[in-house]
């Protein structure tokens, strides 16, 4: 690791070969938590490059537990995380209103690394049991129409730096590959970014892939559509910045959709969001991203249409049923 690191300081960067070998001896634990910190935290100071990525995402799908799920056309609505706004679990939200309306979800997620809650400590705190094999999952799938895929389960190289993310308590260069690493492999991805610069980079590696994404960002740096600002939406066609009103909602204070200051906190506004006695700024922002996800299907209709089914979904009790269902198990 030492050549490795004085390589890096010296501004160089890797090629995919060399970051695809450094990921898979990082999660065969053959370097101690300094020389990992040392790592990450160059990764801190520049931007990572294409080829790291590719490498780094390599690595992580080649080590995956493997999965096989009953679904080939499941979608995963996820956040890089790490733009430090400390909002409700908007896409994990949304999953399940994507869920009730009738869209397989196929849902990854860890715990917060830059955050207090991410989508599995929000779960967990629910009271869901995370699943680690296929029948587990397709079982889930079946009955409640989305499941969950906690990271560390499937990721070793994930596992063995979580107490390390956790403790550095910043944005990594994990953080971008959480939601380009889903074993499910989905047929399609709704992807927030925190900047547009690593929405570039998504760009790049997802058209080249030919792969069917959605990548969405706040132009005030959430990354969601959290009609706080105009938002940015890009796909394979394409990108268009909208207004709020454009995506039919009025504009929301950022306030109004902060999370609470613990875990529990953060837990019982999820529920009461999918109990239908969320405020009107929570709603809103659930309710664009799982009409923007149901759109991206192409199965809907048009977005007006997603949004209808989207409401229904929220307010007729289908996104909290999916949600017991879930838990319940």
């Amino acid at each position: 690791m030492k050549e490795i690191l004085e390589y890096l300081f010296n501004h160089h960067t890797l090629s995919k070969s060399q970051a695809k070998a450094i990921m898979i001896e990082i999660a065969q634990n053959k370097f101690n938590a300094t020389e990992v910190t040392a790592f990450i935290s160059i990764f801190l100071m520049r931007n990572i490059t294409l080829d790291e990525l590719k490498g780094f995402r390599e690595a992580l799908l080649q080590m995956a537990v493997p999965v096989n799920l009953n679904t080939k056309d499941s979608i995963d609505i996820v956040g890089t995380g790490g733009d430090g706004k400390n909002t409700i679990n908007i896409s994990t939200l949304a999953s399940f209103v994507v869920a009730g309306a009738g869209q397989k979800v196929t849902k990854h997620g860890n715990y917060g690394a830059s955050t207090i809650t991410g989508s599995s400590n929000v779960l967990e705190a629910l009271g869901y049991q995370f699943k680690k094999t296929s029948d587990e999952l397709n079982q889930d799938l079946e009955k409640a129409n989305i499941c969950f895929l906690h990271a560390p389960y499937f990721h070793p190289a994930l596992q063995s730096v979580g107490a390390l993310r956790k403790s550095l308590g910043l944005r990594t260069f994990f953080n971008l590959l959480g939601p380009l690493v889903n074993p499910a492999k989905p047929k399609f991805s709704v992807i927030g970014v925190y900047n547009l610069e690593i929405a570039r980079l998504y760009q790049y590696l997802l058209q080249k892939e030919n792969q069917d994404f959605v990548l969405v960002h706040g132009m005030d740096g959430y990354d969601e559509i959290s009609l706080t600002q105009d938002s940015k939406i890009i796909t394979k066609s394409g990108e268009n910045i909208y207004s709020a009103e454009d995506l039919g909602f009025m504009p929301v204070d950022a306030e109004n959709i902060k999370a609470g200051e613990t875990i529990e906190e953060t837990a019982q506004i999820f529920k009461n969001i999918l109990k239908g006695k969320g405020t009107e700024s929570q709603n809103a922002v659930v309710l664009v991203n799982a009409a923007v996800a149901l759109h991206h299907t192409q199965k809907y209709g048009t977005y007006k249409d997603c949004l209808t089914l989207a409401k229904e979904s929220l307010f007729e009790g289908k996104a909290l049923n999916s949600l017991q269902l879930l838990v319940d198990g």
